[in-house]
C-alpha cells in the first residue's frame, strides 16, 4: 500500500493506493500545526480503506510549510557570513527591477538583517586563495554568531565553488562548536558560479531548515506513534528525498506541494490520454499551472519565490494567487478585483459557515448553482447558502451591481488570472494550448475548466476522478531524486570527452551513494563565449563534445532563429540528478455502486438552465451531455452546454466539444 499526503492552504488531502484500488479523503487545513490535519488525514483514508497503518510500505509527503514560511517571512533568525567586504551582496542583488516601468516599485526585504551580517577575513579568487584563512578566524565568526543569538548560518565565500576549502573550514568549526545552530555552506547547497544566485539560494535554504527540520521531525514522531513508517519528502525537483536529508536542506522542498501535483498530472497524462496534458491545480488558496509533454513535467533552474532568488533545480510551474477561497473586492476606483488575498483553512468562505464575512470565489460558485446550497464538502463541511448570498448581495451593493453579475464577474475575474497563468507556460514560449488536452485538479480546478479551456482554444478536458486530491495521488508514484549542479566552465581543448567524463563521475560519486537502482540523468548548460545566460542540451554521461555542441546550436537556432558557426562554444555547468524510479499506480474506476442523479438550476451565460447532476464514483462508460455537473468525492466538474464527457476505465472523465 502506498500512501501520499498533500498539506495546501485550505485542505490537507490523502491517498492510498491498494493496487489499482485508490481510496481517498479531504480535511481542512490546521494552519498553526499542520502535523495535526496530516495525521487526521491518514486516520480517515485507512478507515475508509479497511486497512491498519502496518500494511503501508510507503509514505511520502508533500507539505507547504517551507513556501509559507518564506511568504510570511517567518524563518528561523539567521546570520550571514561571507568574504570581507561582499556582505551587502543580498541588498545590492542584480540591477533588474520588479516591474520595468514603476521605477519606485520596492524589491523584497532580505531574509537577514543587516546586523546579523559578518565578515570573514578570507579570499579566494578564480586563480586560487587571495589571503588565506588564518588559524584563529573561524573561532571569532563562531563568537559572533553565538553572540548574536542566530540559530542558522548561511555561509557564502567568493569563489567557493571553484575553492571550497575556506567555507569547509568555517562550516566545520561552526558545527562543533554550535551544534544547535544550523549551517548552510554555498559549496554545499550550490556550487555554481553568479554569487548574488548562490547567496540568495544560500540564505534561503539556512533561513527554512530549522523550521522544516522541527516539522518533519514531530510529523516522523506522530507517523511512527500510529504504526506508520517514517514519511519521505517530495522536493521541488519532483521527487521525494528522506526525512532527514530533507530537513537539512530547506531550499529544496519550497514547491513541495505544486510538485506533487505535477507528478501526478505526468502519471494520468501517460495512463488516460497521449500523455500530453495541461496541468491545473486550483486549490483554495493558488493555482499552480504546469506542462506535461509525453508524460513528463519540465523542470528549469531557477525561479523567483516572493520575489527572491532559488538557483536549484524544480518542476517548471508557475503559479498565480487565485483560487476557491481568494477573496472578491471592490478596489478604490470602483472595479471588482479578485485575490491575492484568500480566506484560507480558518475561517474559509462564507459558505463555509466558520465566520468567514468576506466574498470568495467559491461563495459565488455556489450563488451561480455549480454548487449546491445544500451539499456537503470533503472534509464534512456542510454548506450555507444563505451567508453566501449575503456576502455576494453585499458586494454587489458597493459595485452597483446585480447579485448574479457579480458572481458571474467573480468567476470570470478569477478565470482570467489563471488564463494568464497558463498563457505563460504555452503560448509565451512558443507551445500552442491546442495540442494539450486540459486536465484540471484540486478541489475547485474541475468547476473553471471548461471556460478556460475555451479561451484557450483546447477541445478537451481530461478530469480524474481522484482529482481532488490528485496532488497526494502524484505522491504515490514519485521516484526516488538526488540533483546537483557543478560550475566547470570548459570550453576550446578543454571541452573534451575526458574532462566532461571525469566531471560527470565526480558528481554521481558524490550522489549516487545508498541510492539503489538509480540511473543518472544529465543536462549541460552551454553558452557562445561572451553570452550571459546558458541554454540546457540532454546528454548521457559519456557524451561527445562535437554531438553536444551540434545539439547546442540547434538549440540556439530555434530559440533566438540564429547560429554563430564560427563562435566559441562554453560548457558551463553539468546539471545531474540520480534517479530511481518509482511505482505507476494505474487508478481504476469504480466497479459497481450507483450514481445519485438529480436535477438542479445552474446559471449558464446569463440564464438558469436546467442541469443534469450526478454525485458519487462514476462507472467506466458513464455519459453525459451538457450542461451536467459530476459531484465528485473531492472536486465538482461542471460540463457546460456544448461540451460531452465520458468516463474511461481509469476513472477518468473525458469531456469533449459537441462536433
Amino acid at each position: 500500500m502506498l500512501l501520499g499526503v498533500d498539506v495546501g492552504g485550505t485542505f490537507t488531502d490523502a491517498a492510498l493506493v491498494d493496487g489499482g484500488q485508490v481510496y481517498t479523503a479531504k480535511l481542512p487545513s490546521t494552519p498553526a500545526d499542520q502535523s495535526v490535519a496530516v495525521i487526521e488525514a491518514i486516520k480517515e483514508v485507512l478507515r475508509r480503506a479497511g486497512a491498519e497503518p502496518s500494511q503501508v510500505t510507503a509514505f511520502a509527503h508533500g507539505m507547504t510549510v517551507g513556501t509559507n514560511a518564506l511568504l510570511e517571512e517567518r524563518g528561523a533568525r539567521t546570520a550571514l557570513i561571507a568574504t570581507r567586504g561582499f556582505s551587502d551582496l543580498l541588498e545590492i542583488g542584480r540591477q533588474d527591477r520588479p516591474e520595468l516601468y514603476r521605477l519606485c516599485t520596492p524589491k523584497p526585504a532580505p531574509l537577514i538583517d543587516t546586523e546579523l551580517h559578518f565578515e570573514a577575513a578570507e579570499r579566494v579568487g578564480p586563480e586560487g586563495i587571495l589571503e588565506p584563512l588564518e588559524q584563529e578566524e573561524p573561532e571569532r565568526l563562531a563568537e559572533l554568531v553565538r553572540a548574536s543569538g542566530a540559530e542558522a548560518v548561511a555561509l557564502c565565500l567568493l569563489f567557493s565553488y571553484l575553492d571550497p576549502s575556506h567555507e569547509q573550514r568555517i562550516a566545520e568549526h561552526l558545527r562543533s562548536e554550535l551544534p544547535g545552530v544550523h549551517v548552510s555552506a554555498s559549496h554545499e547547497v550550490l556550487p555554481h558560479f553568479r554569487e548574488y544566485e548562490r547567496c540568495s539560494t544560500t540564505a534561503i535554504d539556512a533561513y527554512l531548515s530549522p523550521l522544516l527540520s522541527c516539522y518533519l521531525e514531530r510529523l516522523g514522531e506522530s507517523a511512527e506513534t500510529v504504526g506508520l513508517p517514517r514519511p519521505v519528502v517530495m522536493q521541488s525537483s519532483g521527487g521525494v528525498a528522506d526525512a532527514e536529508a530533507a530537513s537539512r536542506a530547506g531550499a529544496w522542498s519550497v514547491l513541495s506541494g505544486p510538485a506533487g501535483g505535477a507528478v501526478g498530472a505526468g502519471l494520468l497524462a501517460r495512463a488516460c490520454g497521449d500523455g500530453n496534458a495541461l496541468g491545473f491545480d486550483m486549490g483554495g488558496t493558488s493555482c499552480d499551472v504546469c506542462v506535461v509533454e509525453s508524460g513528463e513535467v519540465s523542470r528549469t533552474g531557477s525561479r523567483r519565490i516572493a520575489g527572491r532568488v532559488i538557483q536549484l533545480p524544480m518542476v517548471d510551474v508557475h503559479t498565480v494567487g487565485a483560487g476557491g477561497g481568494s477573496i472578491a473586492w471592490r478596489d478604490p476606483g470602483g472595479a471588482l478585483q479578485v485575490g491575492p488575498q484568500s480566506a484560507g483553512a480558518d475561517p474559509g468562505p462564507a459558505c463555509y459557515g466558520r465566520g468567514g464575512a468576506k466574498p470568495t470565489v467559491t461563495d459565488a460558485n455556489l450563488v451561480l448553482g455549480n454548487l449546491a446550497p445544500d451539499s456537503t464538502l470533503a472534509g464534512g463541511i456542510r454548506l450555507d447558502g444563505d451567508a453566501a448570498h449575503a456576502t455576494i448581495e453585499a458586494l454587489a451593493g458597493l459595485l452597483d451591481l446585480g447579485t448574479l453579475e457579480t458572481a458571474e464577474g467573480i468567476v470570470r475575474i478569477a478565470n482570467q488570472e489563471m488564463l494568464r497563468a497558463l498563457r505563460v507556460v504555452t503560448v509565451e514560449r512558443g507551445v500552442d494550448p491546442r495540442r494539450f488536452a486540459l486536465m484540471p485538479f484540486g478541489g475547485a480546478g474541475p468547476m473553471h475548466a471548461a471556460a478556460i479551456a475555451t479561451e484557450l482554444g483546447v477541445r478537451r478536458i481530461l478530469c480524474p476522478r481522484a482529482s481532488g486530491v490528485l496532488s497526494a495521488l502524484g505522491l504515490c508514484a514519485s521516484e526516488h531524486r538526488r540533483d546537483t549542479i557543478r560550475t566547470v566552465m570548459l570550453s576550446g581543448a578543454d571541452l573534451s570527452a575526458e574532462r566532461i567524463a571525469t566531471a560527470v563521475d565526480d558528481l554521481i560519486a558524490g550522489l549516487g551513494e545508498g541510492l539503489a537502482d538509480a540511473s543518472a540523468e544529465v543536462i549541460y548548460e552551454m553558452r557562445y563565449a561572451g553570452q550571459a545566460f546558458e541554454l540546457p542540451v540532454p546528454g548521457t554521461t559519456r557524451p561527445d563534445p562535437d554531438d553536444l555542441t551540434a545539439r547546442f546550436e540547434s538549440a540556439h537556432l530555434e530559440r533566438y532563429g540564429h547560429r554563430d558557426s564560427e563562435g566559441e562554444v562554453v560548457l558551463v555547468h553539468i546539471r545531474l540528478a540520480m534517479v530511481a524510479p518509482g511505482p505507476e499506480p494505474r487508478p481504476t474506476a469504480a466497479t459497481e455502486g450507483q450514481l445519485d442523479e438529480s436535477v438542479r438550476e445552474v446559471y449558464f451565460d446569463g440564464e438558469w438552465t436546467e442541469t443534469r447532476v450526478l454525485r458519487g464514483d462514476p462507472t467506466t462508460g458513464v455519459d453525459a451531455e451538457g450542461p451536467a455537473i459530476f459531484e465528485l468525492p473531492e472536486a465538482t466538474f461542471v460540463v457546460p452546454p456544448g461540451w460531452n464527457a465520458e468516463v474511461d476505465a481509469t476513472g477518468t472523465i473525458h469531456a469533449e466539444v459537441s462536433p
